[in-house]
C-alpha cells in the first residue's frame, strides 16, 4: 500500500510540475487546467498518506565475504618432497541485517514532489511547489474574471483616420459624466495657416448596455495638409492622431514614407509571471518600445483580437464575449500602443469559436456583437459594391476598403460566408469568402486606382499560402479553386502597374511567400504576388516548425518560428525618380528587428483610366 501511494504521488506530482510549466510558459490550452486540477485532487490525499505510512528507517543487508586459504601438504613441500603445493580456499560468508534512518536526499525529494519522512521542512517545501504550481494555474485562468471584469472601464481610442475625418470610440458607462464632450486641435500648429485652438469635434449625450456603453464620435478634419492631431475628452481621456495622407499622395510627415503595422493574435499574459498585471500583454510592451520610432499611421489587426475559450471559456453569452474586449482595453499595456495609434481590425474564428465555419449560426450573434461595438463601428468604410464603379458601399458588410496615400486596402471577413473546412480542399464549389464578398473582392482587384496609389493590400486574417502543413483545410490550402481564381485577378492587377501583397496572421509564426505567376503564361514576373503572415502579437509559438514548401506555386522567401510576440512593419516611399515605388517589409520578433526585405511595384502595361467617381478622377489627376 505505501508503495503504491509513493508511486501514486510521484507521478501525479510530475504531471502537474510538467503541464503547469507548458500552460504557463509556452501554450494555455484549456484542457491543461481540469487536468491539473485533477491530478492535485490526486496528489494531495496520495502525498499525505505516503508522509505518514512510509517509514523513516530502510532496512540495510550488509555481506562480509573472507577467504582463507591453506596448503594441505606443506610438510611435503617443506621437506623438498614435492614443489607444488596443494592450496585450498576456505570461504567465510557473514551477512549483517541493520535498521538505518533513511538519508535525507533533499534535491530527490524536491524534485519529485514525494515527502520525506525524515524532514518535515523537505515534505513542506516539495508539497509547496505543486501548491505554487496550481496557485498560478489559477491565477492566470480566474483572476482577470474575479478581479477585473472591468464592468467600470472608461477609455477611449482612435480608430479609422483619412484624411477628411477620424472614428473615436468611448466607452463610459458612468451616466453621471454625461455629455462627453471632444474636443481636437493641431499640435505644433504653424501660423498663420493651422489654427491652434481647441475646437469642439462632437459630442456624447449618453451610453446604455446595449452598445456595452460604448458611443462612436466622427471626427471631421478640415485641414487640406496631414497634420498632427490632438484630441481630449470631457471624462479625462486623450492622445494623439495623424490625418492620412490624401489618395495617390505621399504623406507630407515622416520624411514622406508611409507607414502601417500589422499582426494578429494576443492573450493576457503569456508567458505567465506571477509579478505581472493579469491583464498584461508582454507583446505590447514590446510594440510600445519600437513604436516612436517607426511613424506609423495605423495598426491592422488581422483577428484573434480576444481569445474567448483561452485559458478557459466561462460562456457563450453576450457579456462572455463582451467581458474579454473590455479586459483587453483594460489592460494597463494598452494606453501605450493605442492611445496615439489607429488600430483597424478583420474577424477571425478566436473571437467567435476555434476554427470556426459555421457562418451566422450557433454563438455567431452573441460573438459579434462586441465585435462590432468595439471594432467595426470605427472600423473604416464597407467595401464598395461589385458594378458600382467604386461608388457604392455594400449594405451590412463585414469586410471593409479604403485608400490612404499609395496604397488601396481590402479587409476581407474569412469567417462570417465560408464552407465547411471539411469539405475537399480543390473543390470548385467550396468558398472562403461568400459569393458577394468575393464578386466585391475581384471587382476591387480589377479597378483601376487613382493616380499614384501603386499597391493594392489584403488583409486576410488567415494565410494564403498552402505551405502551412498543419490544420491547412482552416487556411486558403484548403480552399484551392477560389484561392486560384483570387491569384489570377491578382496577378492581372499588375497590368494597371499596381503590386499585390497579402497581409495575414492566425499561425503564431512568421513567414514570407512568394507566388509567381505560371512559366510561359501572359504575366510577367513582376506580377508576383507577395505574402507577408506575422503572428501573434502576444501567444504561443511552436517549437517544431510547420512551414514547408512542396511545390513552385509557393515560394519560401523566409521563415521563422520561434517567438512568442511578431508583428510586421510596411513602408512605401517612391523609388528614386520613375512611376515605381517601393514597398519594405520588416518583421520584428519580440521587439527586436529580425528580417527585412524590399519589393517594387510593377511598371503599368496598359495604362488605364482611373475609375470611381468624377471627383474621384479628379483628386487622382
Amino acid at each position: 500500500m505505501g508503495e503504491q501511494t509513493h508511486r501514486t504521488a510521484a507521478i501525479t506530482s510530475a504531471g502537474i510540475r510538467i503541464l503547469s510549466v507548458i500552460f504557463l510558459r509556452w501554450v494555455a490550452l484549456p484542457p491543461a487546467s481540469p487536468i491539473i486540477y485533477t491530478l492535485f485532487a490526486i496528489y494531495v490525499p496520495s502525498f499525505i498518506s505516503t508522509y505518514f505510512t512510509e517509514s523513516k528507517y530502510e532496512l540495510v543487508d550488509e555481506v562480509d565475504v573472507v577467504v582463507k586459504e591453506d596448503v594441505l601438504n606443506k610438510d611435503e613441500v617443506a621437506n623438498g618432497i614435492t614443489d607444488e603445493a596443494v592450496v585450498v580456499e576456505e570461504v567465510d560468508v557473514q551477512e549483517t541485517a541493520a535498521i538505518v534512518k533513511k538519508p535525507l536526499n533533499p534535491l530527490s525529494t524536491l524534485l519529485k514532489g514525494t515527502p520525506n519522512p525524515n524532514s518535515l521542512l523537505l515534505t513542506i517545501l516539495t508539497f509547496l511547489i505543486n501548491v505554487a504550481c496550481v496557485a498560478m494555474v489559477t491565477d492566470m485562468v480566474y483572476s482577470p474574471r474575479w478581479f477585473h471584469p472591468s464592468h467600470d472601464l472608461s477609455f477611449a481610442r482612435i480608430g479609422y483616420v483619412s484624411d477628411t475625418e477620424a472614428k473615436l470610440l468611448i466607452r463610459e458607462p458612468d451616466q453621471a459624466k454625461m455629455p462627453i464632450t471632444v474636443e481636437i486641435h493641431i499640435k505644433d500648429a504653424k501660423p498663420p495657416f493651422d489654427n491652434p485652438l481647441w475646437q469642439t469635434a462632437g459630442v456624447v449625450k449618453g451610453t446604455t448596455n446595449e452598445t456595452d456603453y460604448t458611443a462612436v464620435v466622427t471626427i471631421p478634419l478640415s485641414h487640406s495638409k496631414q497634420r498632427l492631431y490632438e484630441w481630449r475628452t470631457s471624462n479625462n481621456h486623450s492622445g494623439e492622431f495623424t490625418s492620412a495622407p490624401k489618395p495617390g499622395t505621399m504623406p507630407e510627415l515622416f520624411d514622406g514614407k508611409f507607414t502601417f503595422l500589422s499582426t494578429s493574435c494576443i492573450v493576457p499574459r503569456l508567458p505567465y509571471n506571477p509579478f505581472d498585471h493579469p491583464l498584461a500583454f508582454p507583446g505590447m510592451k514590446h510594440l510600445a518600445k519600437v513604436l516612436p520610432n517607426l511613424g506609423a499611421q495605423f495598426m491592422l489587426l488581422l483577428g484573434d483580437f480576444i481569445y474567448i475559450e483561452v485559458p478557459k471559456q466561462f460562456g457563450t453569452s453576450v457579456e462572455s464575449y463582451r467581458q474579454k474586449y473590455r479586459q483587453v482595453y483594460a489592460s494597463p499595456d494598452w494606453p501605450a500602443v493605442g492611445q496615439n495609434l489607429s488600430w483597424i481590425h478583420v474577424l477571425d474564428d478566436h473571437e467567435i469559436s476555434n476554427d470556426w465555419d459555421s457562418n451566422s449560426t450557433g454563438v455567431y450573434q452573441n460573438a459579434v456583437d462586441p465585435w462590432h461595438h468595439y471594432q467595426t463601428d470605427v472600423n473604416p468604410p464597407p467595401a464598395k459594391k461589385a458594378g458600382s464603379q467604386g461608388t457604392l458601399s455594400r449594405n451590412g458588410a463585414t469586410y471593409f476598403s479604403f485608400i490612404q496615400g499609395p496604397a488601396s486596402f481590402f479587409m476581407l471577413d474569412t469567417r462570417s460566408y465560408r464552407s465547411k473546412n471539411s469539405e475537399p480542399f480543390d473543390s470548385p464549389n467550396k468558398t472562403m469568402l461568400g459569393q458577394s464578398q468575393l464578386e466585391d473582392f475581384l471587382d476591387w482587384l480589377r479597378r483601376p486606382e487613382p493616380k499614384g496609389v501603386k499597391w493594392k493590400i489584403v488583409a486576410s486574417s488567415v494565410p494564403f499560402t498552402k505551405n502551412w502543413r498543419v490544420n491547412t483545410k482552416d487556411t486558403w490550402g484548403g480552399f484551392l479553386a477560389e484561392r486560384r481564381k483570387i491569384l489570377e485577378a491578382m496577378w492581372d492587377a499588375s497590368n494597371l502597374g499596381v503590386g499585390v501583397v497579402i497581409l495575414s496572421g492566425d499561425r503564431h509564426e512568421f513567414g514570407a511567400t512568394a507566388f509567381p505567376p505560371p512559366k510561359n503564361s501572359t504575366w510577367p514576373e513582376s506580377a508576383t504576388v507577395h505574402e507577408f503572415s506575422a503572428s501573434p502579437l502576444n501567444q504561443f509559438y511552436s517549437p517544431i516548425g510547420t512551414y514547408k514548401q512542396t511545390d513552385d506555386e509557393d515560394v519560401e522567401l523566409k521563415y521563422i518560428n520561434a517567438g512568442n510576440s511578431k508583428f510586421g512593419a510596411i513602408t512605401i516611399e517612391k523609388f528614386a525618380e520613375g512611376e515605381q515605388s517601393s514597398l519594405k517589409y520588416t518583421v520584428y520578433i519580440d521587439g527586436v528587428d529580425k528580417w527585412n526585405t524590399v519589393i517594387l511595384s510593377p511598371e503599368p502595361l496598359h495604362p488605364a483610366k482611373t475609375g470611381g467617381s468624377f471627383w474621384d478622377r479628379l483628386r487622382g489627376a
